[in-house]
């Protein structure tokens, strides 16, 4: 699973960019009009010399003032068009740009929420977040202006090149013997100008990550004093985004420099040679201006293309890293015919010999032959040391992970012959580290059922005892929390994510400590909600608190992997020295009481 975030093949073309053509077949229309409107301006273009030609030979050659006016009326209306279309060109192209840019974004981002958790192991937030904003903004100047900048010069180039032959087929003859010394060096130095534009775009990703990375622990930095450690890291990062940008800013500059020096000077040495066929009377005065035009064409147009093919360039590099996001597949997948649980499942779940190791620690197995089965309704507290394998359960009951051998099945159906989402939509999570948006407290606890009613979610506070700390905010329920919610108290925060259960109402709950932050009234209070919503509900609690062991059915004690012992409280004191250890560690001498 590296290979998302390091061993990412080279650009060595263009050919990157092709994967914008899905994005660009539902605005087919806009791309003809677009297309349409280039090719008119182009034309137009190519016109004024011939207006240029008529006038020298026909006007000013015969001295007649009525054939200028005339020629000079057709300048007149070809510049028109020229200005009218390329406008046209200029809007829709434009358009196509911002909407695939939006398109694209979009897609990159329902791919990357729904990558596995094996993908989020080995692919930093920051890096994410850098192909999602520039990258695509990258992909954004290609798309709305250099592709049409290219296309235009494109059309000028073999449009001017054309009507030079038919202007003087000999002197056209001497400038293609030009054309491999012009094209060898500037594909020679696009090819460096690409390494450079990807390093670039890389380097860009490495101090967004890093600064992604510092500003979710933003309290443990300070905490500890770090600010200058993070900061001269950072520096690093930037510096070497700095040097590798001015890398490629210098390599662009000399193709730009080696392909406007050799354009223009073979066309200078080809005007040479026409000046002395006009003064031979091999040719008129119009016809070595439009071929002067016409040359002056082919040159700017070539200019423009080897500065156009540096951004096409990056463009490429941009679109191949998101390419990379877009062509990701999880792990974990929905079956192509997947299983049906009920409406609402009965909630018995079953481990059957598993076995699971994280590909991050392939070494070290995170459950091992564990087996457990529980009843509808059962309320379950799962016990034991730190890395223990508890939390490692709900991964796999929630199919974040699969299994490397048995089975985790919800009402006798494997896990992983169920659509993901089915299965996850018959569960509720509240974690121990709590996870708000930066939203409302209204949107926050509607996250556990979107579309519910303001009555529903109000009771879902109020069963969570949150509805109190709510209502004395500054704008009750529609109060912003701040990033993470920070504007919260951590007990606060965490009534929150119990709400959003409640409101989820679901049969099968799974709760990482999760009064573990809470005051002892606020926990009185959430003990009582929680008490009421685990009636009639498969419930897996992992437990750190004497309170929540007591509250179980059955108590489970899991060591490396394994389960050393169910029971009662009582039972596991007198029949398992872990438990006995834990209840004295963790719950105080209150643990060794009856």
């Amino acid at each position: 699973m590296a290979a998302y975030a390091t061993d990412r093949p080279k650009s060595r073309s263009l050919r990157p960019l092709a994967a914008l053509t899905p994005f660009l077949q539902p605005h087919r229309g806009r791309a003809v009009l677009a297309l349409g409107a280039l090719v008119i301006a182009a034309a137009a273009m190519l016109a004024l010399p011939i207006a240029l030609r008529q006038m020298i030979d026909h006007g000013l050659a015969a001295q007649s003032a009525v054939a200028i006016d005339r020629y000079f009326v057709g300048f007149l209306l070809a510049a028109a068009a020229f200005g009218g279309f390329a406008a046209l060109r200029f809007y829709h192209v434009t358009w196509l740009g911002e909407r695939l840019v939006a398109d694209v974004r979009r897609a990159v981002y329902a791919r990357v929420v729904a990558m596995d958790r094996t993908f989020f192991e080995v692919t930093r937030t920051g890096e994410v977040l850098s192909r999602l904003n520039t990258d695509t903004t990258l992909v954004q100047t290609i798309a709305g202006s250099s592709l049409s900048i290219a296309l235009r010069s494109v059309l000028n180039l073999v449009g001017a090149l054309i009507m030079l032959a038919l202007t003087s087929p000999r002197l056209t003859g001497v400038l293609a013997l030009f054309l491999p010394v012009i094209v060898i060096p500037l594909v020679l130095v696009g090819r460096r100008v690409r390494k450079l534009s990807r390093d670039a775009q890389d380097r860009v990703a490495d101090s967004s990550g890093l600064a992604g990375e510092t500003l979710n622990a933003i309290e443990t930095v300070q905490a500890y004093t770090l600010e200058n450690l993070q900061c001269s890291r950072y520096d690093a990062a930037v510096e070497a985004g700095f040097g590798t940008g001015i890398a490629r800013t210098s390599v662009r500059a000399v193709l730009t420099a080696l392909g406007t020096t050799l354009v223009f000077g073979a066309i200078t040495a080809v005007l040479w040679l026409g000046a002395h066929e006009v003064l031979a009377g091999r040719m008129t005065g119009g016809q070595l201006g439009q071929f002067l035009l016409y040359a002056v064409y082919v040159g700017s147009s070539a200019a423009m293309l080897s500065e156009t093919f540096g951004e096409m360039q990056r463009g490429a590099g941009a679109m191949e890293r998101l390419s990379e996001l877009l062509q990701a597949r999880p792990a974990i997948e929905s079956p192509s015919k997947p299983a049906q649980l009920a409406p609402r499942t009965a909630g018995a779940i079953r481990f059957e010999d598993v076995t699971f190791h994280y590909p991050s620690r392939p070494d070290s197995a995170a459950l091992e032959r564990f087996n457990l089965e529980i009843a509808p309704g059962e309320t379950v507290a799962l016990v034991g040391p730190s890395g223990a394998g508890k939390s490692t359960a709900f991964q796999l009951l929630l199919r974040f992970y699969d299994p490397a051998n048995g089975r985790v099945l919800v009402d006798g159906i494997n896990v992983a012959d169920l659509d993901p989402k089915a299965l996850r939509a018959q569960i509720a999570l509240v974690p121990q580290e709590t996870v708000l948006f930066g939203t409302s407290a209204r949107a926050n606890i509607g996250y556990g059922r979107p579309g519910a009613s303001e009555e529903d979610v109000i009771a879902a506070a109020e069963a969570a005892a949150a509805d109190g700390f709510l209502r004395q905010l500054p704008e009750g329920y529609d109060t912003f929390l701040g990033e993470r919610g920070l504007r919260l108290s951590g007990g606060q925060r965490q009534r929150l994510a119990i709400a959003r259960a409640v409101l989820k109402d679901p049969p099968i709950l799974l709760l990482d400590e999760a009064t573990s932050a809470l005051d002892a009234e606020s926990e009185r209070l959430v003990q009582e909600a929680l008490e009421h919503l685990m009636k009639d509900r498969t419930t897996l609690i992992i437990a750190h608190r004497l309170a929540t062991v007591l509250k179980a059915d059955r108590i489970v004690v899991i060591d490396h992997g394994r389960i050393v012992g169910e029971g009662t409280h009582e039972s596991l004191l007198a029949t398992s020295p872990l438990y006995a250890r834990l209840a004295t560690l963790q719950f105080g001498a209150a643990g060794l009481m009856d």
